[in-house]
């Protein structure tokens, strides 16, 4: 098969298009033939070697945790999945090397859903990892019906749709951090928002009313946004951050999100019925992989970048 894959560390041009051997099919294993490829920020935290006391990492190393794409084998003992289907999945593994900047994955049949058929490769492919980090985010913050909820860096790839699920999961209103350029986007999701800086909490406050303050907030940006944070809320447990561990300090939760199928499908229920969509802002070609890291790298990407594979 044609992966990406890198020999060392670095950056973005370290990564190579090369023939690599087709990966195995395990028992519970389910192989997917590879459509699109999600680009996110921790891609190109693991191509610089920043990860190395996290995971065991071995070369040569293929990037990449978000796929979608067409079964192509299955082991004996997957009962949910055929050659053929559609699916999408986060395929974080327990060490680092067989990613899916590649034409084809094995993936564990627990963290695999099945594609909704109103998506695109490329949305599906732009949506596990976000999605399931902003799924679970908002999970750790408790967020319901009726709240009022904050969502720092609301136009990224996570918090664009971590306003679209926390609309869905009841919540009356969702102030969106971002700059001013990405204001009308975020209207357009159903957030109201709100410049981030230091008069915050003031911009905010002439926003919601009453005491100023929200139920629940979740970070996708840490910094400054970790420390204003607690003064934002009412209850410092309901503040999470993906960003930052410090924020278990403030009384929070940090939240390293879990490959999980069954939350991956209940996500392609709202993108079937309308709730929550996807924004791909750009699509290359998986040769360019070493693009999308620079675009990524230079931050300010509204939504997501994909790699399609051919």
């Amino acid at each position: 098969m044609r992966a990406i894959a890198l020999d060392e560390y670095g950056d973005a041009d370290v990564m190579t298009l090369r023939e690599l051997p087709d990966p195995p099919v395990g028992p519970d294993t389910v192989r997917i033939r590879v459509r699109a490829v999600g680009v996110n920020p921790v891609d190109h935290v693991i191509r610089a070697g920043y990860l190395q006391g996290a995971y065991p990492h071995h070369f040569p190393l293929i990037p990449g945790w978000d796929v979608a794409g067409v079964v192509d084998q299955v082991g004996a003992a997957v009962t949910r999945f055929g050659v053929g289907d559609e699916v999408m999945a986060y395929a974080r593994k327990d060490s680092v090397q067989h990613g899916t900047y590649a034409e084809l994955v094995s993936v564990a049949e627990r963290a695999v859903a099945h594609k909704p058929a109103a998506m695109s490769f490329a949305e599906a492919g732009g949506l596990p990892l976000a999605g399931l980090t902003a799924l679970q985010a908002l999970g750790a913050a408790h967020v319901g019906p009726g709240d009022v909820v904050l969502v720092h860096a609301a136009a990224g790839g996570v918090g664009h749709l971590a306003v679209q699920i926390a609309r869905a999961m009841g919540a009356a209103r969702v102030f969106g951090t971002a700059s001013p350029g990405n204001h009308d986007f975020l209207r357009g999701l159903g957030a109201e928002p709100v410049e981030y800086g230091d008069d915050l909490p003031k911009r905010l406050a002439d926003l919601a009313g009453g005491d100023g303050r929200v139920d629940a907030a979740v970070d996708f940006h840490g910094g400054d946004a970790l420390t204003q944070t607690p003064a934002l809320i009412r209850h410092r447990v309901r503040h999470a951050s993906v960003v930052d561990s410090a924020v278990r300090e403030q009384g929070g939760r940090y939240v390293f999100v879990r490959p999980d199928g069954m939350e991956l499908e209940s996500l392609g229920a709202l993108v079937t019925t309308g709730r929550l969509r996807v924004h791909v802002s750009r699509e290359l070609p998986l040769a360019e992989a070493a693009e999308a890291h620079r675009l990524i790298e230079q931050g300010h990407v509204q939504g997501k970048i994909v790699l399609n594979v051919d």
